[in-house]
């Protein structure tokens, strides 16, 4: 059984964690960087494990590693050898993996709540051009070129033992099935797959979301389908165009709805997530059974998920 569904048969909802980028900005650090968060596995691994213990301590059952923008080619380019490369990513996994432990050997966060799990970010070719270009979907690379940058890195994270793989923000098809091909490799390792849309039908490079999960829905090692990044006025219908093509789970964990600026860095607008926890539970009764926040949202957004999600 893939971890998710053992969380899902405990709980009608999986909640996964929010933002680390923006999390690590509001706490007073500059991620203005290629690698974004990624820098911190160098620069302050501790800050990092303070935003997945916060996470935990507002309720989620899964926290991400902050891997999404973490590759060999990042690394070397800042002249780091391969070794090093493969530490400073796999240690995306140890520190996530050491603040669950230690999270979950204090008895009293065991109430009413199953053993978190991890789930080691792979983010979009798009991610290590650092330009926005997962947000577009543009960057035409083949299938087999795809395959062969993703390999290593998820090689790499696999080693690492997290509970499941996020592959995340996907903005084109092409890139979905060279995710595909490579899991082949590394069976039986499970994994979810999430796309950044750009409306309530389609994903950010213009092809239908409902076409790409209609090809996902018999890939046994993909187990869960959905969207993160996205707007959140275009959750409700990404979800019913998933659910007309696919059985599996769905997995949403939107942003916070502002755009972003690939140029500079920076998000349009400041997120108004007040309302987060009610959003969340209209998405759940759509058809979404696994929910978390991206860019912008904050341990406060998963809390509300989570006082809904435990308290129903």
């Amino acid at each position: 059984m893939n971890p998710l569904e053992k969380i899902l048969q405990k709980q009608k909802v999986l909640i996964i964690d929010g933002a680390m980028g923006t999390e690590l900005e509001r706490k007073g650090f500059d991620i203005k960087d290629a690698l974004w968060s990624a820098k911190f596995l160098m620069q302050n691994p501790e800050a990092i494990g303070e935003v997945h213990r916060d996470y935990l301590e507002a309720g989620a059952d899964c926290i991400t590693t902050a891997s999404y923008q973490a590759t060999f080619e990042g690394f070397m380019k800042l002249g780091m050898c391969e070794e090093e490369a493969k530490a400073l990513i796999q240690s995306a996994v140890k520190i996530a993996l050491k603040v669950r432990d230690t999270f979950w050997d204090n008895e009293a966060n065991r109430l009413n709540r199953p053993k978190p799990i991890i789930g080691a970010s792979i983010g979009p070719y798009g991610a290590f051009l650092a330009d926005g270009s997962e947000f577009r979907g543009d960057y035409g690379l083949s299938e087999a070129e795809l395959v062969t940058f993703h390999r290593k890195r998820m090689q790499v994270l696999i080693e690492a033992a997290p509970d499941i793989l996020a592959l995340e923000t996907i903005p084109c098809f092409v890139e979905a099935k060279a995710y595909v091909k490579l899991l082949e490799e590394f069976s039986p390792m499970c994994a979810w797959i999430s796309f950044s849309a750009k409306d309530g039908k389609h994903i950010n490079s213009g092809e239908r979301i409902a076409e790409c999960a209609a090809w996902l829905d018999d890939k046994e090692q993909i187990v869960a389908i959905g969207v993160n990044c996205t707007a959140p006025q275009h959750i409700e219908s990404l979800i019913a165009e998933i659910r007309s093509v696919s059985t599996k789970p769905i997995i949403v964990y939107p942003n916070g709805g502002a755009s972003y600026d690939g140029v500079s860095k920076t998000w349009s607008t400041q997120a108004q997530t007040s309302s987060y926890g009610k959003m969340a539970h209209m998405w759940h009764r759509k058809g979404a059974n696994i929910i978390g926040g991206c860019c912008q949202t904050t341990p406060e957004d998963i809390a509300q998920i989570a006082k809904w999600v435990r308290e129903s």
